[in-house]
């Protein structure tokens, strides 16, 4: 089996969470948080890190409402999956994320208290938790 390295991304209007994964783990990392405006990042940045990670694959997250309908941002989370595919003509996949904050919350919290929780930190964590969730539906 090929390790496969994943890039995730926790999609919102004015930030973005990132984090790399390793399938063959099965964990990921927080890399960092991108700043968006009204949902456009900043495309170089994340080309960037396309070159820099060379992922084999994208896990943006889908944002759905607790009863698994969609809502305004699952349409701009996968706007955001289709035009990284686009662009930069590498594979993506959406991962449904609900509950991936309240969690990303939780585990930083674990680990440092309330100064851990930076809405930076909450958004890469957040991240992380999206590709282990793709990873666990991959293998379940």
């Amino acid at each position: 089996m090929t390790t496969q390295t994943v890039l995730g991304f926790d999609y919102g209007t004015k930030s973005i969470g990132v984090a790399i994964g390793q399938q063959l783990t099965g964990s990921a990392n927080p890399l960092l948080s991108l700043k968006a405006v009204d949902g456009i990042p900043k495309w170089e940045q994340i080309e960037a890190l396309i070159k820099e990670w060379q992922p084999d694959l994208i896990v943006v997250g889908l944002p759905l409402n607790m009863d698994g309908t969609e809502q305004e941002m699952t349409q701009r989370a996968r706007k955001f999956a289709n035009r990284i595919h686009g662009r930069f003509k590498v594979n993506v996949a959406t991962q449904d994320e609900r509950l991936t904050t309240a969690d990303a919350k939780a585990r930083l919290f674990e680990l440092g208290g309330y100064k851990a929780l930076t809405k930076d930190q909450v958004d890469a964590v957040s991240a992380v938790l999206i590709i282990e969730s793709y990873f666990e539906n991959q293998y379940s």
